[in-house]
């Protein structure tokens, strides 16, 4: 019996593999709900979720493919500093949203700033690490 296309609760905690925790939904005492296989998740979660019963716990280990993907040179964007209103005022390691093309909010990183330039970063943060979660599936509705 497989939970594709049904509503799902799981509680989950989400860690690096030297053991630091990224995301729990234990420390926020709520389960997370989403469609199994609708894409809410990303793949290996899902994977893993679809052939669980209610109570069920399991321990996972997903490679990058599996989870963010790796990181894409494609996703490095140098711009000049001009072109961008509001960058001269970034430093390296800040966080912003810039609007992508049809006004969705994309995250970038400021990588790299020089007197002219500036060279962002649009992969997601979690691209290229191997991610290990506990899921405990709580709850499934049709």
């Amino acid at each position: 019996m497989s939970n594709v296309g049904k509503t799902c609760k799981v509680h989950y905690t989400g860690t690096f593999n030297n053991g630091e925790i990224f995301d729990s939904s234990y420390d926020r005492g709520e389960p997370i709900e989403f469609v199994c296989g609708a894409g809410m998740m990303i793949k290996g979660f899902d994977d893993a979720v679809k052939d669980m019963k209610v109570g069920d716990i399991v321990n996972i280990h997903l490679m990058p493919e599996e989870a963010y993907g790796m990181p894409d040179p494609q996703n490095i964007l140098k711009l000049q500093i001009e072109q961008l209103p509001g960058s001269e005022d970034l430093s390296v390691g800040q966080q912003v949203l810039l609007s992508g093309p049809k006004g969705q909010p994309v995250p970038v990183k400021v990588v790299e700033k020089d007197a002219l330039t500036i060279t962002l970063d649009a992969n997601h943060e979690m691209a290229g690490k191997e991610l290990n979660f506990k899921i405990e599936l709580t709850e499934v509705s049709e």
